[in-house]
């Protein structure tokens, strides 16, 4: 015989002693004392007694653990079987997998879905289901309370699987309050990798029945206390160890192989909705955003490993709004720390997305006056910047700047910094001389307020530097960055962050000038020196090795620059991802040191990647993304594929006229190297007119004496010489006389076509005046 008992899952049931039929506690009506039901299971060796429960304490009450079968997830084929089953011929559609993992593989989920889906064809499908499931979470509510269809199911069991779980859950709320309290707060992070410090904090905020102390003994709890009445860290620890073992016994969280917690989708869908339904749900939600606020980090580079662990659950946090100026404050306040981390990882639609939340918020609430506010304006317009949405950005560092004159006055420090904000948005867009003169005029003031040797001042004296060097003005360029790196050392020490990016940028210099042995021996002592302070893999340590590899690229040393930049490659691959902007552009570096090499299909191979990569993750009009397209316009050209390159060099061309402006320094580059494109065809006349136009452009953008417009008038004035004699040699070829050599186009020596110059200081400074708060 087979004796079957399904669903025991009320931990009370089986233990105690059954109420019908029994008269005063303790005695049946007959006089004969009560027995647990239990007592009543027969025992022989002819028979099985099958127990099926979602509670492991249940069952641990009749059987010992090795007897018990854990029945695990279903397995996604199997899930995808069954969906099939279920549907019929409703089946065939190429969404079912992606429907199947939105349930969790839960057969019962999948059931009901069946279900639903099938008496509502044709005009309901399964792509249809899955569009209204991943609407809201009132939509997929909708969805998973239903409770019709033929499930074949017990006819007292729930065919909801909302409903299924919520009398677990509050079986645990009468057995276990604060397990109960767990639960609820779980059900509003990602639903993996749930770190413990965010759960032991439960805010008692009216969500639970009753007092703590009440609660406590309802638990069952006899805690410790110290001599002043307090809860000893012991009991605590033993407390929230008991309650992870109820929610574990159930089935509804798990631990992972780093000792945190994971649930189910649904599992949280049906807590809040629990939740919703009885008037908790808002305190809970505020509960795990105060937590979580309290916890995420800001996004240096000191951060970026527990970033890595609290950023799914932040971004969770931005689809759950909380209401309550307060909790809106910590809300804000999440969102900004996750935009600076999404920022400082190169993630632009995850900064931007949450820049703007916390900006939006926080003008509501605390007026667009406020330093907070202030704050995550300029954190939107760096969003904006690493976007290459500079007249996005243009447009809030003016507003900053505008409003801090306003109210802290033109030569507040705060002000000056978004003065020099706005600035470096001027640079990025190629107005050099716009930029030039607000960063003078911050540094007279710096100079006068804060002192001539001060870092703020020194700073700022460094990115005026980067200014001259973007104009070939690099003896003056030059002369700052020295006068910066002898006060820095002397003020701040020769190892300090500062100072090394400063070393940094002089050596830059010096590469722009061919001082190649100058540029490497610093590059070499600061990379030293950052590998000892920072460690291998810090950012600024990778951009130094990147900028040796270019130095030695430079100089013929091509193995050794291609050995630099696969190290650079796997570094930033590891630490920033695959498709961080920093990562491409070392790629890119690689395969422009292949086009150096001759090693042409290998180029191409590359940088046809980047540009796949950026034109997704960047967007087809970012800045780096045409930089890219150019750079493999060029490999085509150096393989005699000149009309695959024309068609690209005039596509970049005309997105760079649009989105840039006709005067651009990037558009004139593509100018040019169009012109050489049109010369190796030998399409003279255009190409002479299109150099033309370069040269005049250049020279009123650039300066006569720019080392762009002095390389497109060479060109121009070669290209301008009568047509070689060509004659006929004793063997009938062709012969031409005063050939001019064709070499490479721009962008195969230009040093803006590999990675732009690193403004290490730029970047840190830019974070460390936004007033931000730890």
């Amino acid at each position: 015989w087979l004796l079957i008992l399904d669903n025991a899952d009320d931990p009370h049931f089986l233990p105690e002693a059954g109420s019908a039929g029994w008269g005063r506690q303790g005695t049946s009506v007959d006089g004969e004392p009560r027995q647990p039901m239990s007592a009543y299971l027969p025992q022989s060796q002819h028979g099985s007694i099958l127990v099926t429960s979602r509670s492991k304490a249940v069952v641990l009450n009749l059987v010992e653990e090795k007897d018990i079968i854990a029945v695990q997830p279903m397995a996604p084929p199997d899930a995808l079987a069954l969906f099939k089953t279920k549907l019929g011929s409703l089946g065939e559609d190429d969404n079912l997998p992606e429907l199947a993992e939105a349930l969790d593989f839960m057969p019962l989920a999948i059931a009901q879905a069946a279900a639903y889906i099938s008496q509502r064809a044709p005009r309901y499908s399964v792509q249809r289901y899955l569009e209204d499931f991943r609407q809201s979470d009132r939509k997929r509510t909708s969805l998973l309370d239903y409770e019709g269809g033929q499930l074949r199911r017990d006819w007292e069991a729930k065919n909801s699987i909302i409903i299924t779980w919520q009398i677990s859950f509050e079986h645990i709320r009468q057995s276990r309050p604060s397990a109960a309290d767990l639960l609820s707060l779980m059900s509003f992070f990602d639903r993996q990798g749930i770190p413990e410090v965010l759960l032991r904090k439960r805010a008692e905020s009216g969500n639970g029945d009753g007092s703590r102390e009440e609660r406590d003994e309802h638990n069952g709890r006899d805690d410790e206390k110290d001599t002043d009445g307090n809860v000893s860290e012991c009991s605590q620890d033993d407390g929230f160890e008991d309650d992870v073992q109820v929610l574990r016994n159930y089935s509804f969280v798990s631990v992972d192989a780093n000792q945190t917690f994971e649930m189910h989708a649904l599992v949280q869908l049906a807590t809040r909705t629990w939740l919703k339904a009885n008037g908790q749900l808002e305190g809970w939600k505020q509960c795990y955003i105060k937590n979580l606020s309290t916890e995420f980090p800001t996004g240096d580079y000191e951060n970026w490993a527990y970033c890595q662990v609290l950023f799914p659950h932040a971004k969770s946090a931005a689809t759950q709004q909380p209401s309550g100026d307060g909790s809106l404050k910590e809300w804000a306040s999440l969102l900004y720390n996750a935009a600076w981390y999404a920022h400082s990882k190169g993630s632009i639609s995850e900064a931007i997305n949450l820049s703007e939340m916390a900006m939006d918020v926080r003008m509501k609430i605390l007026g667009q006056e406020h330093e907070d506010t202030l704050d995550s304006m300029n954190m939107a317009g760096e969003a904006y910047q690493l976007g290459g949405r500079w007249k996005d950005a243009e447009e809030l560092n003016i507003r900053t700047m505008e409003i801090r004159k306003r109210v802290l006055g033109e030569e507040h420090p705060d002000t000056l910094n978004s003065v020099i904000n706005l600035a470096i948005t001027y640079s990025d867009q190629g107005r050099w001389k716009e930029a030039e003169e607000l960063q003078v005029q911050a540094i007279e003031i710096k100079k006068r307020v804060l002192g001539e040797e001060h870092p703020n001042t020194l700073t700022s004296v460094n990115n005026l530097a980067l200014t001259y060097g973007n104009q070939g003005r690099w003896e003056e360029a030059e002369q700052l960055e020295v006068q910066v790196v002898e006060i820095e050392k002397r003020v701040l020490g020769e190892e300090h962050p500062n100072t090394l990016s400063s070393v940094n940028n002089l050596a830059l210099t010096y590469m722009d000038q061919g001082r190649w042995n100058e540029a490497e021996q610093l590059q070499v002592q600061v990379i030293e020196i950052w590998k000892r302070v920072l460690g291998e893999e810090h950012p600024n340590t990778l951009t130094s090795v990147n900028n040796l590899s270019l130095t030695y690229g430079n100089q013929g040393r091509w193995e050794e620059a291609e050995q630099l930049e696969v190290q650079v490659v796997e570094a930033r691959k590891k630490v920033l991802g695959k498709e961080h902007p920093d990562t491409l552009t070392s790629v890119h570096n690689l395969a422009l040191t292949y086009l150096y090499q001759g090693r042409w299909k290998e180029a191409e191979q590359l940088e046809v990647q980047v540009v796949e990569t950026m034109k997704r993750v960047l967007g087809e009009e970012h800045p780096n993304t045409l930089l890219s397209i150019n750079n493999l316009a060029s490999a085509y050209g150096n393989q005699g594929r000149w009309e695959e390159a024309e068609q690209l060099e005039v596509q970049v061309m005309e997105i760079r006229k649009r989105v840039l402006g006709e005067e651009h320094p990037d558009t004139l580059l593509s100018m040019n190297n169009l012109a050489c494109t049109w010369k190796s065809q030998g399409r003279k006349s255009k190409a002479i007119d299109l150099m033309g136009q370069c040269v005049q452009l250049r020279t009123q953008v650039l300066g006569a004496t720019h080392p762009l417009t002095l390389d497109s008038s060479e060109k121009l004035t070669a290209w301008q010489v009568p047509e070689p004699k060509i004659t006929s040699s004793a063997a009938g070829d062709p012969t031409i006389e005063n050939q001019e050599p064709s070499g490479l186009d721009e962008t195969s020596h230009h040093p803006g076509s590999s990675e732009p110059r690193w403004k290490g200081t730029l970047a840190s400074w830019k974070h460390k005046f936004r007033s931000r708060k730890d």
